[in-house]
Formats: structure tokens, sequence, C-alpha cells
């Protein structure tokens, strides 16, 4: 923290007025909130409090990768943070604050309920429209020596990927395969890749969560991964990206706006484009199940297991395509095996499509430990009761629990459970509304009591019928009395 201080002192000419720590990412990166006075300039003729983004990296290559190229991007009219300060040892830098809300916070409704509103659909075909300017114009006098991993997409690189997919997910789920047969198609599909020498640039994680929306046009974030490569990669993540479970006809009109832009670079064989298309979308769905084998199957993360089927909704489609026989005469072995994934009745449509936010409320006993939370996004609260006066010190309650009718009457008397209650709900209340607003589908809420029988089943119960009272059928309310063995949605 020191030396990022030291770095905005040293650019603005000022202490920091406040520092807020954002919430960690899945890098290694610390962004920090800075708060501070702006001068009067002609530019800016009011001063006030303004703010920027402190960054505190842990690799100096990483670092130096995306200011680099933030910067060569936004001399090509590309819009990112512009970078304000970078310390002279390239482990912290400052860039300008570009807000909250992401295309993926802001098309949320959509993917959760599967039907895009008009709007929803402007923004995302206003990004996508802007993706050849990316790839062309930020290809164009970038020094590709700036890249972080590797400079330009190889076929060592892909393999690591179609590995990924083979040890972390098929190894995971079906071991019965021959791996010479599957190797050899590996091979094959490595080299069709690499068939076309690309000179445009491969930004890989190109998706809703790393772009964000600033007076309604989208500027984009973490491009560091990115290095020298063929174009569809990119479409092909954005567009067929599982959980957005974009309609047909909507994966389309993104094609085709994406298309129309791209033609404005460079001349377009239509058929061509979109063989090559295709097999980009096989490559970037293995790639994703790999991620999601290795963070679900490996890490215990449900909310990456509970993405499979999404993406083996986006192999079904994509072998009922006539247009993609060539790939399936092409990689036997390969496409026999996803088609058979495709097939197992866990990764089938289900009837259950609900994406709404799910609240996990559960009792425990402290004696065996805090609940562990599987989801993959660990949000919510834990709270402990033995504050309370506990019931089961007493001979009379000791065989009953916080769900009869004398215990409920022993914690209500006393009145303590009241002011806890009244504390947590509102605490409980904000943040189901932001989890609900961004889109997730997973938060938990738990009490804990030295036995998990009386005062922390009470409040449980409590908290659950207050949430299912407050928000109804937008939320799913799951209740857990761990150490009575209840399980059952409100």
């Amino acid at each position: 923290m020191e030396p990022l201080i030291r770095l905005f002192s040293a650019w603005s000419g000022k202490a920091p007025d406040k520092i807020e720590a954002l919430p960690p990412t899945g890098s290694n990166r610390r962004y920090y909130r800075i708060f501070y006075t702006s001068q009067q300039t002609p530019d800016r003729p009011a001063c006030g409090q303004t703010s920027c983004i402190g960054v505190v990296g842990t690799n100096r290559s990483e670092n130096l990768c995306f200011t680099g190229m933030a910067r060569h991007f936004a001399s090509q009219g590309i819009n990112v943070p512009e970078v304000y300060a970078v310390s002279e040892d390239g482990m912290c830098y400052i860039q300008e604050d570009l807000g909250t809300l992401t295309l993926f916070e802001a098309v949320a409704p959509g993917r959760n309920s599967g039907n895009y509103s008009d709007g929803e659909k402007a923004l995302l075909l206003k990004t996508i429209r802007l993706l050849p300017k990316i790839q062309y114009k930020g290809a164009e006098g970038l020094d590709f020596n700036l890249c972080f991993q590797e400079k330009e997409l190889s076929h060592r690189q892909i393999l690591f990927d179609l590995n990924y997919f083979k040890y972390c997910f098929l190894k995971a789920v079906h071991n019965d395969f021959h791996e010479a047969s599957l190797q050899d198609d590996f091979d094959l599909l490595a080299a069709d890749l690499l068939k076309d020498r690309a000179e445009t640039f491969l930004y890989r994680d190109f998706q809703a969560r790393n772009v964000i929306l600033k007076d309604g046009e989208p500027y984009f974030i973490d491009f560091q991964g990115g290095m020298r490569g063929p174009v569809y990669y990119d479409l092909a993540a954005f567009v067929w990206q599982a959980k957005a479970a974009y309609p047909d006809s909507f994966r389309k009109q993104l094609v085709e706006a994406y298309m129309e832009e791209l033609r404005k670079y460079c001349d377009i064989d239509e058929t061509f484009f979109r063989d090559r298309l295709r097999l980009f979308v096989l490559f970037r769905t293995i790639q994703v199940l790999g991620a999601y084998g290795f963070r679900g199957y490996f890490e215990g993360k449900v909310y990456f297991t509970e993405s499979v089927p999404y993406a083996m909704a986006n192999l079904r489609a994509l072998f009922a395509d006539e247009a993609s026989a060539g790939l399936q005469a092409r990689y036997p072995y390969l496409c026999s095996l996803l088609r058979m994934l495709c097939g197992r009745p866990e990764y089938m449509p289900s009837d259950n499509s609900d994406r709404r936010l799910t609240v996990k409320v559960c009792s425990f006993s402290y004696r065996k430990g805090i609940p562990e939370d599987r989801s993959g996004n660990g949000g919510g609260y834990v709270f402990d009761c033995r504050a309370m006066d506990n019931p089961g010190r007493y001979e009379e309650y000791k065989k009953l629990t916080g769900l009869d009718a004398t215990v409920i009457e022993f914690l209500e008397k006393r009145g303590e459970v009241q002011k806890f209650l009244a504390s947590a709900e509102p605490l409980a209340d904000s943040h189901v509304e932001r989890f609900v607003s961004r889109g997730f589908t997973n938060m938990s809420i738990s009490f804990g009591c030295t036995g998990g029988q009386h005062r922390s089943v009470y409040c449980a119960q409590k908290m659950a019928e207050h949430l299912k009272e407050r928000f109804g059928e937008t939320i799913r309310v799951r209740l857990i009395h761990r150490e009575r063995g209840i399980d059952r949605y409100l």
C-alpha cells in the first residue's frame, strides 16, 4: 500500500483523501479506489472530489504488459482506462476510474430470465461492433514483446488448453477413452486452428465481465493475457459464452454485426469465415470445459459444475448444424467423445432452468465447523449466536430445538434474539438486493451456536422466513438445519 500512496502523491502532488480496497478478483492484483480533491484547470473549471484506481501487482511483467498495451490502445482510439502513472519498479500503477457497472451486470436480467430486452441486446451489439477495432487497430504498431505469456497463439499454447480439457474434465468424468486416438485429433485440430497466419490482436478473455460501461459506452479491461492471433477466437468466446445462453437468433445478429464491422478492415469470404468460426467455437468450448472441470471437480466450486450443461448445450447446437459435419468427419474420435458427453443425463437440458439467486440459510454447531460454501461464490454472512442465553443449559429444553414453541418462547421473552435479528436482517437484505442486481446465483447466510440445536435453528428459521416474505419469488430460499438433518426450499 505504501508504494501506491507514494506513487499517487508523486502523480497528483497531494495525499489521497480516502482509499477503499475493492473486492478481490481472480488475479493476484489488488485494486483500490483512491478519492482525492481535483484541482481547478481550464478543462475542469470546478474542483471537487474525484477518484482513480490504484493497482498493486505481484508480477512486474504482467503489470507492464497491461499498462503498455493500455497506452497503445488509447493512442489507437480504443476505449480503455487511461494509465496515469506507473512506479519505477513496475509493481504498481494508477489508472482511470471507469465506474462499477460491467456489461455482465447490465445484462443480468436477460441472462437470469433467458429473455434479453431490446436495451440489453443493444449494449451487446454495441460491444461486439467494437471488437474488430481492438483486433486490427490494436495490433497496428503494437510491440508484441509486451505480451505477458506468449507473443502469439501457437501449437504449444493450443495443446496446453486441449490437455487442460483432457486432464481436468475428461479424466474426471469419463476415464474410458483411447488417449492416443484423442491426441491424434488434438494435433490435427491444433494445426488447423493455426492455418491462417494472423496479424491481429487476440484478446483471449473477451467477455462481458471485462467490459465496463461508462456513460453508456463500452470500455475494455483485463487484456494483458492477449497476444497475436486469429479474430475468430474472441468472437466465439463472446457470442458462445456458456451461461449467457443467447437465443440462436440473437447469436446470428451478433455475428452479423461483427462481420459488418469487420468488413471495414478486411475482405471476407463469408463461407470461409463461418467455417473457421465453427472450428474456433469447438476449440473454445473444449477449453471452457477444461476450466469448469478444474474449478468444479478439483476445487469443489459448484458454480462451475453447474455451468457445464450450458457448455454442452453449445456443443449440441454445433453438432446439430449440418454445416458442422466437416468437423465431425475431420476429428472423428474427439467429436464422438464430445457427442457421448452431450448425451449424458446430467448434462442434458433441465426443466429446472431457474437462474434466480438461491440464498442458502443454514444453522450449525461450531463444534462441527462452519458450513463450507461450495457454490464457487463465497458471498454472504456467518453470524455467531452464542452470546445469547442458551436454552440447552436448562433441563426442560435439552431435547427440544429452536423450532419448538417452548424454546421459541424462551428466546423471545428475553428480547436478545429480536435485537440480534434486527441487526442481521438489514445486512442480509442489502446483500441480496446487490446479488440479484449483479446476476449472482448463490449466497449463503449461516447461524452458529454451541450445539446447532436451539439458538442457531431459531435464527436461521426466522431469517429464511423473513427473506421469503421480503423478496417473494424474486429469489429461492433454501433452509438447512445441518445438525437436525433438515434441508428444504421454502
